[in-house]
């Protein structure tokens, strides 16, 4: 009689670690795949419309260019970075609220969010209203200042809608719902194009302007309307849900997380504003601001793929530890910072490939074309480097300890990119490209010391903290209904 075949894996004995490590590798990127490709296309189609609104501005001439740049990137730095940022505190707290099935601190933590960004907006309005000022002040040529002021002018309703847009994004992508984020934001950038055709005929500069915060109307009413019709039907019990039930623990919690986490993305959004600054401080400001407007709108597409990254990590990791489960959550944070470097490869050589072919896209100038062409062999170096530093910021943020990139951004910026890049662009004569090579080398840096942090990361420790800050041993009554409905 023939013996019965061998067990795989008999009683007492672990399968082999190698090929168990494997398929629970493959495992995570399967999900994280599921995550981040709606993220992509989202972030992709929502950073297209900063392309769009730039070649638009090309097609005015190049002081509207030179002008319009100067002030959208002006409010992307001192706006929309901060309300960004501040809301970036939702990921590890919804994040981790989701994978402890805490429905109320999830509920009421997007309320909490909502009322912070439009208290924030005060103080941004009130700069935005001195914009002119400021780049005057800053060394900027008085045509492009004027130019900028009233770009920034018909741009401020757009600080109401994203402290809306915002948060209902974190909101639903911290539950791994990403697909109407991704829905809403093609549908609104395929509208941007017609309604830029339309305004920027009807009102120049100032339409194309407002055309960016009529297409974030669309997405936010869209989205509201989601969550809105969702929480609907899970009960439409709005009173009990845990919406109006903030104390102070949950706001100082929300603070603490969001002072970090602003700074972390204000730190590097101020760097690339930095560098424009002292761009319109080169010889021929008007081509030099133009062309690093061209080649930041290639970077911007580019990072619509790393900001996709960074946020899966950062749900991955969240929902993990509010899980208690610190082994997946490494292996997250594992598989996550292997695909950055990967991704990181692809999209240099994306950009060396695309040199010959970005730059008249939004510009006639021979004079620019020939700039942005040089330009982007740079930035592909810095490609390559900038994802798994983006990607390393959302692992530290799926910790809820932000501010690790904190300190590698204050560190690799402001401590080599920024100085070593003023003295190679006007010391020793090499212009933009000496900013960029100061900024490849305080990327380098920061990625060194986000690397060091990741691999210090005490990963049990983070589960018990996770438990503790996503209220696990609270709102059991919710946890116990969601677990009948199971």
């Amino acid at each position: 009689m023939p013996s019965p075949p061998p067990e795989e894996n008999p009683p007492g004995k672990a399968p082999p670690p190698t090929s168990s490590f494997t398929g629970a590798a493959l495992s995570e990127l399967k999900a994280q795949r599921r995550v981040a490709a709606p993220l992509v296309a989202m972030n992709l189609t929502w950073f297209a419309k900063t392309a769009i609104t730039t070649a638009f501005l090309g097609r005015l001439g190049e002081l509207p260019l030179a002008g319009g740049a100067m002030g959208l990137t002006f409010a992307n730095v001192t706006g929309f970075s901060v309300l960004n940022g501040l809301c970036s505190a939702m990921e590890p707290i919804c994040g981790q609220a989701h994978g402890a099935r805490n429905l109320k601190l999830l509920h009421r933590t997007l309320l909490m969010t909502v009322l912070l960004l439009l208290l924030t907006t005060l103080p941004i309005c009130l700069l935005w209203l001195n914009v002119d000022k400021i780049l005057l002040l800053s060394g900027q040529r008085q045509e492009i200042s004027f130019v900028a002021k009233k770009f920034v002018f018909f741009l401020l309703p757009d600080l109401v809608l994203t402290s809306f847009l915002c948060p209902l994004k974190a909101y639903l992508s911290s539950q791994s719902i990403t697909v109407p984020n991704m829905l809403s934001s093609a549908l609104a950038v395929a509208l941007h194009v017609p309604i830029n055709i339309l305004l920027s005929k009807a009102r120049g500069i100032e339409g194309i302007s407002m055309a960016i915060w009529i297409t974030d109307l669309m997405v936010v009413i869209a989205l509201a309307l989601y969550v809105v019709i969702t929480e609907n039907r899970k009960g439409g019990r709005w009173n009990d849900a845990g919406w109006w039930e903030q104390d102070y623990g949950d706001w100082i919690r929300l603070l603490k997380l969001g002072g970090p986490c602003c700074l972390t993305t204000c730190l590097e959004w101020w760097c690339i504003e930095i560098l424009v600054l002292l761009t319109g401080r080169l010889p021929d400001a008007r081509q030099a601001v133009g062309v690093l407007a061209i080649v930041l709108n290639f970077d911007f597409l580019l990072y619509s793929v790393m900001l996709s990254l960074s946020t899966c990590a950062s749900i991955r990791v969240s929902n993990e530890l509010g899980a208690n489960q610190p082994d997946p959550a490494r292996r997250s944070a594992s598989v996550s910072l292997a695909l950055s470097f990967v991704a990181g490869c692809a999209g240099g050589l994306t950009t060396a490939a695309a040199r010959g072919i970005w730059g008249p896209l939004f510009s006639h100038e021979r004079g620019v074309i020939r700039g942005v062409k040089k330009t982007m062999v740079v930035m592909a170096v810095v490609e390559v480097v900038n994802f798994p530093v983006i990607v390393c910021g959302g692992i530290v943020r799926g910790t809820a300890a932000p501010w690790l990139a904190m300190y590698g951004n204050v560190g690799g910026f402001y401590l080599v990119a920024l100085p070593l890049g003023v003295s190679l662009a006007f010391r020793t004569g090499l212009g933009m490209s000496g900013l960029l090579v100061g900024y490849l080398a305080g990327m380098v840096a920061c990625l060194v010391l986000l690397l060091v942090f990741v691999a210090r990361i005490n990963w049990v420790e983070q589960a018990a903290k996770a438990q503790a800050m996503a209220g696990n041993l609270q709102d059991s009554s919710i946890k116990e209904e969601e677990d009948d409905k199971d």
